[in-house]
């Protein structure tokens, strides 16, 4: 049976950059004999013109009964005055939470080409490769209670950081079994200093690490001090996990770390399967961008990446991954680039198709 992949394309340049990604799979499919049964459906704002909801049930039913989903982005300032029961984003984080993917990976890998295209140097940012995992369905963006208030004669906000142990330590496992594919080393990162919430996550991790995984190295990092080691030497670190929300803020400090957020894709997986995978979605880390939306300046890299890491996570095909990832590299060596890319003295830039375009005949070359 093929495998059956459902493709959100989403808002602003979601369905450009996921136009590029549908003629990868199609290169798969016809050199490589992957067979995928592709569906393509509604998300976000797209989703709420025609449902008047951001995600509709049918579409849930056919994210859970995916193999994998690729998303492109979500939102636009179409959408801003919505309610925020029916914004675009309601229906990624729906995704999120009834699919439970529960750890979100987040690589920052700097190919060889772009290792000038950061702010910093070159020889603290070359050859550049780590994963964050964060988890992603729990925390402080999930707790309750959480609302804004009336307290006497002023407004109060309330937002409540809360983790059971079996939260943290399923993520942390899913951390622990990237590291042993890696370079065996896991940071576990919180503020153990000042929050209960931080002193039961070291408790927990390093209770995994010592029961299940005392092969893979092991180390704590307050938050705080890990965005300011990011900065200093990134190369120290292998596979960082951590909380919902200092995964968000560390995620993406370690997304600008490679110069631009059109290269960095992201999973978000949770348990396996009957047939032994995980869930999982897909998705660039990049915004909806609807300023440049059908101008052809979109980076179509990170969707393709994305889709990449669905070969590499959902369905094995690790040489695939590799080759769709040398490829990539190739197509940067030879000095092509989108607008998002640019520097002084480059060439004019490539559009979304022309990038495309290059990265499947350089699949060709390389095959």
């Amino acid at each position: 049976m093929p495998d059956k992949l459902l493709i959100l394309p989403g808002d602003g340049i979601g369905p450009e950059v996921m136009t590029e990604v549908r003629k990868v799979i199609d290169w798969f499919a016809a050199e490589k004999g992957l067979a995928f049964e592709v569906e393509e459906d509604l998300v976000g704002g797209a989703a709420y013109d025609v449902h008047g909801k951001p995600l509709a049930d049918e579409t849930m039913e056919k994210a859970q009964a995916a193999d994998a989903v690729l998303l492109g982005a979500v939102g636009g300032p179409k959408y801003d005055k919505l309610d925020f029961s029916v914004k675009p984003e309601r229906g990624l984080l729906r995704l999120r939470k009834e699919m439970d993917l529960f750890a979100n990976l987040r690589p920052a890998v700097c190919f060889d080409a772009l290792a000038d295209f950061s702010s910093l140097k070159k020889d603290v940012i070359g050859g550049l490769d780590i994963m964050i995992v964060r988890e992603l369905t729990s925390g402080v963006y999930f707790g309750e209670p959480r609302g804004i208030f009336k307290e006497g004669n002023e407004r109060v906000g309330i937002n409540t950081q809360r983790y059971t142990e079996g939260e943290i330590a399923r993520v942390a496992r899913s951390a622990f079994e990237l590291a042993r594919a890696r370079n065996n080393k896991v940071c576990s990162m919180e503020k153990a200093n000042v929050m209960e919430s931080g002193i039961l996550w070291r408790d927990v991790v390093q209770e995994v690490h010592d029961a299940e995984y005392p092969d893979v190295e092991l180390t704590h990092m307050y938050a705080d001090a890990g965005g300011m080691q990011l900065v200093r030497w990134p190369k120290q670190f292998d596979v960082i996990v951590t909380d919902n929300l200092f995964g968000d803020m560390l995620s993406d400090v370690a997304a600008m770390l490679t110069g631009s957020l059109g290269m960095l894709p992201s999973a978000s997986l949770g348990l396996p399967m009957a047939n032994g995978r995980p869930k999982a979605l897909y998705e660039p880390v990049h915004g909806s961008a609807p300023d440049i939306a059908g101008t052809g300046k979109a980076n179509p890299i990170a969707c393709i990446l994305s889709f990449g890491m669905a070969l590499r996570y959902s369905f094995g095909k690790l040489d695939e991954a590799a080759l769709l990832e040398r490829a990539i590299d190739a197509v940067l060596a030879d000095g092509k680039r989108t607008a998002d890319l640019m520097q002084a003295g480059d060439k004019q830039p490539v559009s979304t198709s022309e990038m495309g375009d290059a990265i499947v005949a350089k699949l060709g070359e390389l095959a």
